[in-house]
């Protein structure tokens, strides 16, 4: 099941009205205009869910090379590959050398009359290109001026590259294991990334409802290090505080057991007595919890490997589905564990609508996910594919004040190519 949605390319369209109001309700970041310069994943993450969600999105890329994302995995679609469809949507694509004075102006111009400029470079980059907050408030002081950077622009880190694995690596969130001789490895998905998108967005917001009260932009500044120290916020008060580390992993009453043909994951916890219900749910003869050895959560810790080599020949004697009908009449926490393409196919992915569905001119239909975030009365809206490469050069100018003939030329100079 997919929402299907095919508003006309070049037209932003209004949400249709819901129950939750007579007229047509304008998206929530209608009128917001945001000068995109970010790539890869992090800016990019934040730049399209304030696109769903009504901004005007210009993504401003380097000539013939663009967005990094675009030519960083082999695909047979090219620079117009799923990962770059998969974070661009909802944006024009403006392709500019920002090198030569004249496309600097181009930038300037647009940036005049923008709300927002966003960045995810390394810092400096900016600066050195004429783009920084004070090369620009100046010239429009209701400007929010946002970059999202791995460490900050101060410390003993802030020269190095921000990137998701190495964000991983730093933070603590890479030493965190299910068991402490467990190899050390990445997390598989961009967790740092994505998180750090995710405040960068929620900071551009919160700058722009401060301006509607004062009428001035600000600067604002998110990194990979403080999101990622920020979500451990729970173990990092505890070892602040009691000099104690947490790893929810190593929980002694749960963990992730094979069956006789795939995993479950068990969570062990939030109810009185866990243990007997889990004893009970894997047809054990007896009620662990009531051995001596058992007692206890210090006790069940000190004695985890064999508590978890008896739940480990439990699962191997049975199917998943059977264990997990038997925890879910235990009311014990638990999941099968899946492949993406099994939790994409799920009947509840289908009931969330979180698979939509868009043209592009030159691969078709994209299916992607949609926003997550939901709103009764403006709901997120994907009203344009992700843009080939220089694909709205003239559009953008030519709504810029931009005539045809100042256009050609700057083709003709190579400022847009």
């Amino acid at each position: 099941m997919t929402d299907t949605l095919t508003a006309p390319e070049t037209t932003a369209t209004a949400p249709e009205a819901s129950a939750e109001t007579d007229a047509v309700t304008p998206m929530p970041l209608a009128g917001i205009k945001v000068v995109d310069f970010t790539q890869v994943y992090m800016g990019p993450s934040a730049t399209q869910m304030l696109g769903d969600y009504g901004a005007e999105i210009i993504k401003v890329e380097r000539p013939g090379f663009g967005d990094i994302s675009r030519n960083s995995f082999p695909d047979k679609d090219g620079q117009d590959n799923p990962i770059f469809l998969s974070i661009n949507r909802n944006k024009r694509s403006l392709s500019i050398d920002s090198r030569k004075p004249e496309g600097r102006e181009v930038l300037y111009r647009l940036i005049r009359d923008a709300d927002v400029v966003v960045s995810n470079f390394r810092n400096g980059v900016m600066e050195r290109m004429g783009f920084g907050y004070d090369d620009l408030k100046e010239a429009n002081p209701r400007l929010i001026w946002a970059s999202g950077t791995g460490f900050g622009d101060v410390g003993p880190y802030a020269s190095k590259g921000g990137q998701d694995v190495i964000a991983q690596s730093y933070s603590g969130v890479m030493w965190r294991r299910e068991a402490d001789d467990a190899p050390l490895s990445t997390y598989s998905t961009s967790l740092c990334d994505y998180t750090t998108g995710m405040h960068l967005m929620q900071g551009i917001l919160l700058a722009l409802r401060t301006r509607d009260a004062s009428g001035v932009g600000q600067k604002v500044e998110v990194t990979m290090w403080d999101s990622m120290l920020h979500m451990q916020m729970q173990e990092a008060c505890m070892q602040l505080n009691r000099g104690y580390e947490v790893n929810w992993g190593q929980m002694p009453l749960s963990g992730v057991f094979a069956t006789t043909d795939g995993a479950v994951t068990m969570v062990g916890g939030f109810t009185e007595d866990p243990l007997r219900h889990i004893s009970a749910a894997l047809e054990l003869d007896e009620n662990l919890g009531e051995r001596p050895e058992y007692a206890t959560l210090d006790l069940q810790f000190a004695n985890k490997p064999a508590l978890q080599e008896t739940f480990r020949a439990a699962f191997a004697s049975n199917t998943t589905a059977h264990w997990v009908e038997r925890l879910e009449a235990e009311g014990v926490l638990n999941a099968p564990v899946h492949s993406l393409a099994q939790a994409l196919d799920d009947e509840q992915t289908a009931a969330n609508r979180m698979i939509v569905e868009a043209p592009h001119p030159s691969v078709g239909t994209v299916r992607m996910l949609n926003a997550p975030i939901r709103l009764s009365a403006t709901p997120p809206s994907v009203r344009r594919s992700a843009p080939r490469l220089g694909e709205h050069n003239v559009e953008v100018l030519l709504e810029n004040g931009y005539d045809a003939e100042t256009i050609a030329h700057l083709q003709e100079l190579g400022v847009l190519r």
